[in-house]
């Protein structure tokens, strides 16, 4: 995988969720169970059903929230407090992705649907604070998420961002078609490959991955 591919990046853009730790760590467990909890109390519906309309809202709108605000005008913020109120010491430092991550030419950025306290938390338990200029959260898009294409206009002009010498590093693969349209190179981050003509590269092991790079 030829580094000249990346060679015109400037901004190089971060998913955190089963991105930046991988999903074996079962973090995204723990807030699947939140989020479920947190309808069944809000909407006074049994768990089946409140899980159902987690994952429904999910594939819907982008995230859970987006369709809890839609179809239920819920509050964003107690919610995202809820449900990412979570036990962080599952997450394990990645000494070599951080080396990685630090030696990429540029600026580093993360954007996550979660929010940027959360963000935050994660990085620290990952040992990955301090390596990123700006950390964006749904609420920066005004809790428009991805993979809405105003929802990426909006963070990336908040940064200052030139889309054109940027990359996106991403899980989930409805997430990279909007920043391609945009002018990104990007990189789909999971197990397995996803076929579609917005993913240009797929990273198996996101600090292998970044390591071709910078060699």
């Amino acid at each position: 995988m030829p580094a000249a591919f990346f060679s015109h990046v400037r901004t190089w853009v971060f998913d955190l969720d089963n991105t930046l730790y991988p999903p074996h760590m079962g973090v995204f467990d723990q807030i699947d169970r939140r989020m479920t909890a947190y309808i069944m109390d809000a909407l006074g519906l049994a768990q089946a059903e409140a899980n159902r309309l987690r994952h429904d809202y999910w594939q819907t709108y982008g995230t859970t929230l987006a369709g809890l605000m839609r179809e239920h005008d819920m509050d964003p913020e107690p919610y995202m407090i809820a449900v990412h109120d979570i036990d962080f010491s599952v997450l394990s430092p990645d000494a070599e992705l951080r080396a990685r991550i630090a030696a990429l030419p540029g600026r580093k950025i993360v954007y996550t649907n979660g929010s940027a306290p959360y963000a935050q938390r994660v990085l620290e338990a990952r040992g990955l604070d301090g390596l990123f200029a700006a950390l964006y959260g749904v609420e920066h898009a005004g809790y428009r998420p991805k993979p809405e294409a105003d929802a990426f206009a909006s963070v990336f002009a908040l940064d200052g961002l030139d889309p054109t010498a940027a990359a996106m590093f991403e899980d989930d693969p409805r997430n990279l078609a909007a920043p391609h349209a945009m002018g990104l190179r990007t990189v789909h981050v999971a197990p397995e490959p996803h076929d579609a003509s917005h993913i240009h590269h797929h990273a198996p092991d996101l600090a292998g991955f970044l390591a071709a790079l910078t060699r």
